[in-house]
C-alpha cells in the first residue's frame, strides 16, 4: 500500500512540477508573483473540455491549442498591462495579478458556470497494473508529458538565443540592455511562457480531476509552494519540487487525512524558507565590484 501511495504521489508530483514551472519562470525573471496562474491554468482546463465535447478531440492533442492561445493572452497582458507597472511595488503587482484572478475566475463563472467539470475519453478506466500497483494509463501519460515538456522547456531556456536573453535578464537587467536586449519584449515573453505552460498543466488537470473556477486559488497556492521547494527560475527545481509535494501530499492525506494536506504544505514551506530560502536548487548570483 505504501508503495502504490508513493507512485500516486510521484504521479501527481508531476502535475505540481508543470504548473509550477511557469509560476517559478516568471517570479524568477520578472519579479512578479502571478496570483492569476491558477485562472489561466483553469483558462486551459476549459479549452480542452470544450474541443472534446463540441469537436470530441482527443484531450492530449488538444494541447497544443491550450498553450498557444494562452501564450498569446499572456503576452499582450504582459505588453498592455503589466509592463506598466512591472517596476512598481511588488504589492501593486500582486494587487493588479489578484484582481486579474478575480476577472477570470468570475468570467468562468458567469459563462461557463460553477459546476464541476471533467473530460472522459473511452480509456479513462485504463490501467496498468505491476504486482499489486495499479497505474492508470491517463496519469502515467499525463506525467511523462510534464517530464518532456519540462525538458523541452529547460533545452529553450539553455540553447536558443531568446532562453538565453531570458536567463541574461534575470541574472542582470543592465548587463542585459547594454547588449541590446530589450527588457519589455523579454518581460512579455516570459510572462507568455509562464500562461501558457498554465494552461498546458491545466488541460492536463482536466483529464485526472474534476474542476471548476473555485480551485484557482488552489493550483496558484500549489504552484507557489512548488517555487519556493525548488528555487526561483530553476527548471530541474521546479520539478524535484513538484515531486516532493505531490508525494508528501498524498502519504499524508492517506495516513493523517485529507483535511490537513494543506496544512502540511504550507508547514513544508515555511520549514525549507527557515532552512534554504533560495529553495532546494536555487542559487544566488552576487556581482564582485572590484576597486
Amino acid at each position: 500500500m505504501l508503495f502504490q501511495i508513493i507512485v500516486n504521489g510521484i504521479l501527481l508530483g508531476g502535475f505540481y512540477a508543470l504548473i509550477g514551472l511557469g509560476f517559478s519562470l516568471v517570479w524568477g525573471v520578472t519579479n512578479i508573483i502571478n496570483l492569476s496562474h491558477g485562472a489561466f491554468a483553469l483558462l486551459g482546463a476549459y479549452i480542452t473540455y470544450f474541443m472534446f465535447q463540441a469537436f470530441h478531440i482527443d484531450p492530449f492533442l488538444t494541447l497544443p491549442f491550450s498553450f498557444i492561445i494562452l501564450f498569446i493572452f499572456g503576452y499582450l497582458l504582459q505588453w498592455y498591462v503589466m509592463n506598466y507597472v512591472v517596476k512598481a511595488q511588488i504589492f501593486m503587482l500582486l494587487i493588479l495579478t489578484y484582481g486579474i484572478e478575480i476577472f477570470l475566475v468570475n468570467f468562468m463563472t458567469t459563462f461557463f458556470s460553477a459546476d464541476f467539470r471533467s473530460v472522459t475519453p473511452t480509456y479513462a478506466g485504463s490501467s496498468l497494473e505491476i504486482g499489486n500497483v495499479i497505474i492508470p494509463y491517463i496519469k502515467l501519460g499525463v506525467f511523462s508529458l510534464c517530464l518532456i515538456i519540462t525538458i523541452a522547456i529547460s533545452f529553450v531556456l539553455e540553447k536558443t538565443w531568446v532562453g538565453k536573453a531570458i536567463r541574461a535578464t534575470s541574472l542582470d537587467l543592465e548587463a542585459a540592455m547594454m547588449v541590446g536586449i530589450s527588457p519589455k519584449n523579454i518581460y512579455a515573453i516570459t510572462f507568455a511562457m509562464g500562461v501558457g505552460l498554465a494552461g498546458l498543466a491545466g488541460s492536463l488537470l482536466s483529464l485526472t480531476q474534476a474542476f471548476s473556477p473555485s480551485i484557482a486559488s488552489g493550483l496558484t497556492l500549489r504552484a507557489f509552494i512548488v517555487a519556493i521547494l525548488g528555487g526561483l527560475g530553476r527548471i530541474e527545481g521546479a520539478f524535484l519540487g513538484g515531486l516532493i509535494l505531490g508525494i508528501i501530499e498524498t502519504v499524508s492525506s492517506y495516513y493523517i487525512g485529507e483535511s490537513y494536506k494543506n496544512a502540511i504544505a504550507f508547514g513544508l514551506m515555511v520549514f525549507m524558507l527557515i532552512v534554504k530560502p533560495s529553495g532546494l536548487l536555487g542559487r544566488k548570483y552576487y556581482a564582485e565590484v572590484k576597486h
